[in-house]
């Protein structure tokens, strides 16, 4: 007879927490204390649940554990007080988190799977290729554990779901750890970035609760965005626009719409116009990033001057697109998606330069 599958207590809904728990436990409020220590407190082991008598924890650690992923490397904190986090999980996968204070406000950014099948050319995850999913406590065990380590109210979060991954492709496990952080961080404080999964965007917006959708554009027309972001060729540039407007948005809520500045490729002022045309009639909002260099990528991949940053967001503003300019936040860090594995694990490929297609 086989041993009984020993489950993770954070990668269980918490709709379905009870039932799991009625077995173990003498009564049915042992299950909300149990609930508390997993998503209020972020607990790291059944042993911390010190409000459960020793024989019941005995008896649930026969069936479950509730472990957090491991912390295998942090970076000394940036001059603005941002730090990255590479995790190992149980199976050896390491993922990335970013703990980015911002006054009283701090954001994390998590990841959603141990690689990326997507492929965006200008993207360090991408560079090292598809990973697994992450399960629900592959998820929010990121928000745990940085938040064990840096003490972070949870009043004062904010989490973007902006790391290694494409959330899209792993909604099976990022909806469930959302239904788990919702109590704590409100939809509203939570964003999903995609590089355009319109299955998947569809499937978001026929949700109850959801968070804020941000999606990557990249770029003013569709052969330009093929060239740097291949999936594209699968869902087109046009149906991606028209998916955005058909998705639903609660009063005061606007789409975000993603958009890396390559020096010379996608960030004159007439690109910003073209750009604009395109997203004219949709409620959003342009988040302007100018490039993050990394040996992994590209060598013609160059971050605009300041000055030409500035032109296109004078543009977009002038053509009534609202926009704003992540200013460079931990790039001593390595913050971008998939930079901390990339200086572990390098790996070198050939270079095709878009502008020579």
């Amino acid at each position: 007879m086989s041993e009984p599958e020993i489950r993770n207590l954070h990668d269980i809904p918490a709709a379905e927490l009870p039932a799991a728990l009625a077995p173990l436990v003498d009564a049915p409020f042992r299950a909300r204390q149990v609930a508390r220590w997993l998503h209020d407190r972020g607990a790291a082991s059944i042993d911390e649940m010190t409000d459960l008598s020793l024989g019941m924890r005995e008896s649930l650690s026969t069936r479950f554990t509730a472990s957090l992923p491991g912390i295998e490397q942090r970076t000394d904190p940036a001059p603005d007080g941002s730090e990255k986090f590479l995790f190992r999980l149980a199976d050896g996968s390491k993922i990335e988190a970013v703990y980015m204070p911002m006054g009283e406000r701090t954001t994390i950014c998590l990841s959603s799977q141990a690689g990326c099948a997507v492929g965006c050319t200008f993207c360090v995850t991408g560079f090292f290729g598809a990973g697994r999913n992450l399960t629900p406590a592959e998820i929010t065990g990121q928000v745990h554990r940085i938040r064990r380590e840096r003490e972070i109210p949870w009043e004062r979060l904010n989490l973007v779901l902006m790391g290694m991954g494409e959330p899209l492709l792993n909604l099976e496990n990022v909806i469930p750890a959302l239904d788990s952080l919702y109590p704590n961080v409100a939809p509203r404080r939570i964003t999903l970035s995609t590089s355009g999964i319109i299955p998947g965007i569809e499937e978001l917006g026929r949700l109850e609760r959801r968070p804020n959708l941000a999606v990557s554009i990249n770029a003013p027309d569709g052969r330009r965005r093929e060239e740097i972001m291949p999936i594209t060729k699968k869902y087109p540039l046009p149906d991606l626009i028209e998916s955005l407007r058909r998705y639903p948005l609660e009063k005061g809520r606007e789409i975000t719409a993603e958009y890396v500045l390559l020096q010379g490729w996608n960030d004159s002022p007439r690109d910003a116009e073209t750009l604009a045309r395109l997203l004219r009639g949709l409620r959003v909002k342009v988040n302007a990033i100018p490039f993050n260099p990394d040996p992994n990528l590209p060598a013609w991949m160059k971050r605009p001057s300041d000055a030409a940053i500035d032109r296109f967001a004078a543009a977009l503003a002038e053509n009534r697109i609202p926009v704003t300019v992540r200013r460079s936040r931990g790039d001593q860090i390595a913050a971008a998606c998939g930079q901390l594995r990339g200086k572990n694990e390098s790996k070198v490929r050939g270079e095709r330069d878009p502008k020579s297609l």
